[in-house]
């Protein structure tokens, strides 16, 4: 993936959730990136503000935010 022509499609507050979001853009397939400042995540603490970014390739970031912005499906066990 080539860096001049990733977007940030969203940040987040940290790793966590920036890799579930990239877990489900990748079942889309679609290829992102996670990007923060923070020692390969040893040190989390090191850019607070800063948050997680989650990449893309342009040409995907209308799809990306797309599927970002669907609410995930709640899943209700079988009734006894």
């Amino acid at each position: 993936m080539a860096d001049g022509d990733l977007v940030v499609v969203r940040t987040f507050f940290d790793r966590i959730e920036a890799n579930l979001a990239a877990s489900a853009l990748q079942a889309a397939g679609i290829e992102s990136t996670v990007a923060a400042d923070d020692a390969g995540g040893t040190q989390p603490g090191l850019w607070p503000g800063e948050g997680v970014a989650l990449l893309v390739r342009q040409k995907d970031e209308r799809e990306a935010r797309s599927i970002l912005e669907t609410p995930a499906k709640k899943i209700t066990p079988p009734s006894e």
